[in-house]
């Protein structure tokens, strides 16, 4: 194996290994062989629980469902985002990745106040697993729109032309030209979907009541209320089985299904709509997009703006007032800064794993190209209950690490990683092999290729990974909550505290700290768009 590639194997493994596999070994070795002795009753107490299955079969098909419901509600808007051209595209695209990085804990308050007792619908949905269904597309449009968007609009248009001017219909002409060529990043939207809603906590905790249950939240009450470690560490293996048999046959379908193919700048496939029925179609899914992903965020700020039933901005002063419970002593404008600051860090870390992956991912093929997409991945399928346990068990030597604040972007751009892999792999593999051939021959070193032929390709699709990153870091509560130190916390830590406060004071924080976390997200999702490599040019 040659030196450049031991290089870019090694230093993902070794980031996997200590971030990921050792934290995960070590409280799963704590939970199942207290004493220096393997207990196999967890094992045979779970496999024979018709309950515990039953939270199994759950989570799959809701899951499943999830999936297939939050595809069909975004491919519109990825069609008409990577074809059109109209006003306030950027700042929508920009938009439509707030939901993605809202608190668990808000969006389902969020959706309690639209579909729950006295809700603003009129029905109740609550305890359902309709609620759950709901949030959960709210959740991962933008994976979708992004991810399938962002390939879709490098498609050369002219090839659907020429299916037209041959007599294929709209709907033959996207089955048989379009839908081939973007299978492999609907795949990696879909891998990604799937593993959010598979191991669903904060949505399924606040919607589904106590009669609605999936893996990651039975895993929490084992851990958390039964103090039932063994149980709980049998479930998180179930967990993870699932989720690597999911990842794996994914790495192999999206070997089989990559195609090379000329890709174009965006800006020379997208054109303003003509005439009334385009027009219409854009409005029509601008129209839709706002109302499934507009409704529980038009909650929030009106919730944070109505300090006892009237207008005002009292929430947010009380953001800076010091008080006397822990809750009212929140620093705001720390846990802005505490957050900005992780995520610059978590992106940066996630920029260079995912890229020095990819590389190897897209390059390789067979068994040990697809095991080793699955193992960047599993982060995304493993408990964060399991996995905050696990830093907390694990990380005190060589260095402990438990203390610093490293450790909180480390957590970050574990699960941020996969993103940034899934939204690469599929350029680089679309990238022609005898351009690098080409440039080989010419003379160009292999860094050279890399630098003349693949950055200027792939730096726009990691430019929307970085954005990913940036998102998940900025809302990201499971594992942070377990490592931040209490001088440190983040945005989403500090919605917590509020939230966990009796009162409609601190409600009300936490109502008017979710804004600054939009506002602050769209910002910051606003500014990757914007962002080229030197040398890129309009890609």
């Amino acid at each position: 194996m040659r030196p450049a590639r031991v290089l870019l194997v090694g230093v993902p493994l070794a980031f996997l290994g200590a971030f990921f596999l050792w934290p995960l070994a070590s409280i799963l070795w704590t939970s199942l062989v207290p004493g220096g002795r393997f207990d196999a009753g967890a094992f045979g107490e779970v496999l024979t629980d018709g309950g515990l299955l039953g939270v199994a079969w759950f989570t799959l098909w809701q899951a499943a469902l999830s999936t297939a419901l939050t595809l069909a509600a975004a491919l519109p808007a990825a069609y008409v985002f990577a074809r059109y051209e109209f006003p306030g595209k950027r700042l929508l695209r920009a938009a439509a990745t707030i939901p993605f990085v809202l608190p668990t804990v808000v969006v389902g308050t969020a959706f309690l106040a639209l579909a729950g007792p006295n809700g603003a619908l009129g029905i109740r949905l609550d305890g359902t697993v309709w609620a759950i269904l709901a949030a959960h597309v709210f959740f991962n449009y933008a994976v979708v729109l992004r991810t399938v968007g962002g390939l879709w609009s490098h498609l050369d248009p002219r090839l659907e032309e020429a299916a037209r001017s041959l007599g294929a219909g709209r709907w033959r002409t996207f089955t048989t030209v379009t839908l081939p060529l973007l299978r492999p990043a609907i795949a990696a939207a879909a891998s990604i979907v799937f593993l959010f809603t598979f191991t669903s906590f904060g949505v399924v905790l606040v919607l589904g009541g106590a009669g609605v249950r999936t893996l990651e939240v039975e895993i929490y009450r084992q851990t958390t209320t039964l103090f039932d470690l063994p149980v709980a560490a049998v479930l998180a293996l179930l967990q993870l089985a699932g989720v690597t048999a999911v990842l794996l046959a994914y790495s192999r379908y999206q070997e089989r299904s990559a195609v090379e193919q000329s890709l174009r700048p965006a800006a020379e496939t997208a054109r303003r709509p003509r005439g009334a029925r385009e027009w219409a179609l854009v409005l029509g899914v601008l129209s839709s997009m706002a109302l499934v992903l507009g409704l529980p965020p038009a909650v929030l700020l009106r919730r944070s703006l109505a300090p006892g039933g009237g207008w005002g901005l009292d929430f947010y002063r009380a953001l800076g007032e010091a008080g006397r419970t822990a809750a009212q002593t929140v620093d705001a404008a720390a846990a802005v800064w505490n957050s900005l600051a992780f995520a610059a860090a978590a992106a940066a870390i996630a920029l260079v794993i995912g890229l020095m992956s990819a590389a190897v991912v897209a390059a390789g093929r067979g068994r040990a190209s697809r095991w080793f997409d699955a193992l960047l991945m599993l982060p995304l399928g493993t408990s964060a209950v399991t996995i905050g346990f696990g830093f907390v068990v694990a990380l005190d030597a060589p260095v402990d690490l438990r203390a610093s604040v490293w450790l909180i972007p480390l957590a970050h751009a574990l699960v941020a990683v996969p993103f940034v892999v899934r939204s690469v792999v599929p350029v680089m593999r679309s990238v022609r092999t005898r351009l690098r051939e080409a440039a080989a021959v010419l003379g160009a070193s292999p860094r050279r290729v890399w630098r003349e032929i693949d950055l200027p390709i792939v730096s726009r699709a990691a430019a929307v990974g970085a954005g990913f990153a940036v998102a998940v870091s900025l809302g990201e509560f499971g594992a942070t909550a377990f490592v931040a130190r209490p001088d440190t916390p983040t945005m989403p830590v500090a919605i917590f505290r509020y939230l966990g406060r009796p009162g409609e004071a601190n409600l009300g924080r936490a109502m008017a700290m979710s804004v600054i976390l939009m506002a602050v997200t769209a910002a910051a999702i606003a500014l990757v768009e914007r962002f080229r490599a030197p040398g890129t040019g309009t890609f």
